[in-house]
This record gives structure tokens, sequence and C-alpha cells, in this order.
């Protein structure tokens, strides 16, 4: 399809190349067997943690729901990402449609999202949990998980569904090779011979305003965790208190980390190689999802104990 733009002709694009590591193309071969094994283990163990959950009534409680909501976010940013990446190292099928390419920028913009906010959501669990005890079962109950996932959803999907579209109306003249291993909108938009500046300032905004809220909030719930935690005097209440919020502050961390060095690898891009913050995207979509019910499996008694009773059954 032709089209005229600024009084030149120009091929509109049908699809485009994903160019993973331009200037480090030897990453792909070392990097394919990790994570390949990386997005095996992501995709066992959340679909382990998820069958344990549906399958042990005793885990039929809030907190656990939350936690499969979890398990299944990351498993479809998983499988939107890592399997065309894993495409790319192995076979050098780097062509994706043009719409198939927008819809996996709107998934992992949307679903990054809901994850923060599902962070954000348990963090309030905990805080709850701690510091009101005798009001938890009245406060934090199956109506309140239904609510909150609908917030998740809807929120996120709201304010993430304008970044795709924006990039889609956009003329692409000719341009079609994204020096990236997934459509990132930056990345897709810089191929663009239109005006990108509203994309910036649209992705920038939304997404200091609702990682930053999610963050601030976590971080705020965990300060008064810990204030009320260091205020126990039982023995061993300190212990036990810290424990049963110990292994969501590890992920909700880990996931803070790796975005924080996202974000300032992009900030720093002229001390770096371009190719460093590809490659943390990348690694960003499947340790969090491997590690999430790893975590959770190792430290969280019941759910050890349910994964316990199961294989024996099988």
């Amino acid at each position: 399809m032709t089209t005229l733009h600024n009084g030149t002709v120009f091929t509109e694009v049908s699809d485009f190349l994903l160019n993973c590591f331009v200037r480090s193309p030897s990453w792909k071969l070392w990097l394919s067997p990790p994570l390949t094994l990386l997005f095996l283990l992501a995709m066992g163990a959340n679909a382990t943690l998820l069958i344990t959950i549906r399958l042990e009534a005793s885990l039929h409680e809030p907190l656990y729901h939350l936690l499969s909501f979890l398990s299944l976010l990351d498993i479809v940013l998983c499988l939107t990402v890592i399997p065309k990446v894993l495409l790319i190292f192995w076979f050098d099928l780097r062509p994706i449609s043009f719409y198939a390419c927008f819809l996996q920028m709107f998934i992992m913009n949307c679903f990054m999202a809901m994850e923060s906010c599902t962070f954000m959501i348990m963090a309030y669990d905990r805080y709850v949990a701690i510091c009101h005890p005798l009001r938890y079962p009245s406060i934090i109950t199956d109506q309140f998980v239904t609510k909150a996932a609908m917030f998740i959803v809807g929120r996120n999907a709201l304010m993430t569904l304008p970044i795709p579209i924006l990039s889609a109306r956009l003329s692409y003249c000719g341009k079609n090779v994204i020096e990236n291993c997934i459509c990132a909108n930056m990345s897709v938009s810089r191929l663009s011979c239109d005006d990108v500046t509203i994309n910036r300032l649209y992705q920038f905004a939304v997404g200091w305003a609702m990682l930053g809220s999610d963050l601030i909030l976590i971080f705020l719930s965990y300060t008064l965790i810990l204030r009320a935690v260091l205020r126990l005097k039982a023995e061993g209440a300190v212990a036990k208190a810290l424990s049963t919020c110990g292994s969501h502050f590890i992920l909700i961390l880990f996931f803070s980390t790796i975005l924080l060095v996202f974000v300032l690898t992009h900030v720093a891009k002229k001390k770096v190689s371009p190719d460093v913050p590809v490659l943390l995207n990348v690694l960003h979509h499947v340790i969090p999802a491997a590690l999430n019910p790893i975590v959770y499996g190792v430290r969280t008694q019941e759910i050890k104990q349910g994964i316990q009773r199961l294989l024996k059954k099988w």
C-alpha cells in the first residue's frame, strides 16, 4: 500500500522485522539455552502453583486467589514475549505482522502494569493481616478479591490501550526493522515518519503515574508493617510476622529493582551498549515469572504442603 507523506510517495509496511542484539549478535547463541530453560521453568512452576491452589481446598482463601491471579499474569506475559524471542534466537524467524506487533505491545504494557497493581493489592493484604489482624477476615474477603481483580484489569487496560492505538495510527514510511527483540512502543514508533512526541509523553506519564503510585503504596504498606512488627512484644511474634510477608517483599523488591535498572540503562544509554536495555527488557518478562511461584512454594508452608499432597495423590 502506497501513501503520500509531505509530498513524497511511500510504501506503508505490512509487517516488521525484529532485529535482536544488532551490535552483539553472539549474545543470541549463548542466551538461547538459559532463556529456554527459564521459559520452561516459568511455565511449569506457575502451572503447578495454579493447579495446587485450584485443587487444594485449604488454599481457597483470598491471599491464594491473588497468587493465582499473579501466576496467570506471568504465564500470559511469558507466552506473549518469550516464544517469539526464542524463534528469533533458534531459527532467525524475525518477521512479525503489523497487528501482531501492536497486540504484543498492548499485552506487554497492560499485563506488566497489572502485575505491579497486583503486588500493591498483596502488600495491602499483608498490611491488614499484620496491623489489623482481628479485622482481616471482614476486610479481605472473596468479594474484596473479586473487586480488586476488576480494578486491576479495568484500570490498566483503559490506561494502556491508547499506547498501541497511538503507535498504530502513525505512518510507517518504508522502514520496518525494529532494533529490539520485542515490539516495545518507542522502538516501533521510532520507525515512523510522523511526530511521536505525544506517544513519548503519554507512555512516560502513564508509566510513572501507574507504576510510580503502585510502588509508593507498596513501600508505604511495608513501612507501616515494619513499624507495627517492631512494637510486638510476644516471643516469636516478630519472626512470624516478618515471615508472613517476607516472600511478598522479596518478589516486589526484585520486580522494582530490575525495572529500575532497566530505566537507568535507558537514561545512561550513551555509557552502555544499546543492546543492554534490550536484554534487560527480555529478562524482565521471564525471570520474575520463574521466581514468583518458586519463592512462594519454598517460603509458604501451606503451598509446599499442598504440592506434596498432590504429588502423593499422583
